[in-house]
């Protein structure tokens, strides 16, 4: 029987294993450190961050960025595809959410495509709201 995964709160990662599970997570190129420096950006400005580990494998990450006061939103939010649909993202987001809870947030936010309305809405409990957004590489 395999191990249960591990969360942890602002767990211990290196970038490039960060970079190997987002590519595999949004099917992109990998990034190398230099491109994509996850230790930096999170160090940098995130209220927070959870990783899930298969024994030594980083299986799943998410980034809590914050207003540094009410406000936190959740980004970055990787599965190795995997994991995808086994619940992995479901107690990602619950431990993200419960890290702003203790850090004195009142709202957690987040912001997603149609095709994972299941996964925020229906299993984690997001209430739909409307957002706005601006394409500022003029795409």
């Amino acid at each position: 029987m395999a191990d249960p995964i591990r969360y942890t709160s602002r767990g211990d990662f290196d970038s490039a294993e960060a970079n190997r599970l987002h590519a595999d997570a949004f099917q992109t190129r990998v990034f190398t450190d230099d491109e994509w420096d996850w230790k930096a950006q999170v160090h940098g400005h995130s209220r927070g961050w959870v990783t899930a580990r298969d024994g030594e494998s980083l299986v799943g990450f998410v980034n809590v960025i914050s207003d540094g006061f009410v406000h936190a939103w959740i980004q970055d939010v990787m599965v190795d595809p995997a994991r995808q649909r086994t619940g992995t993202g479901r107690e990602l987001v619950q431990a993200a959410r419960d890290g702003a809870i203790t850090a004195g947030c009142e709202w957690l936010h987040v912001d997603f495509d149609d095709e994972h309305t299941t996964c925020y809405i229906d299993a984690c409990g997001f209430t739909p709201s409307r957002a706005g957004l601006i394409d500022l590489t003029g795409e």
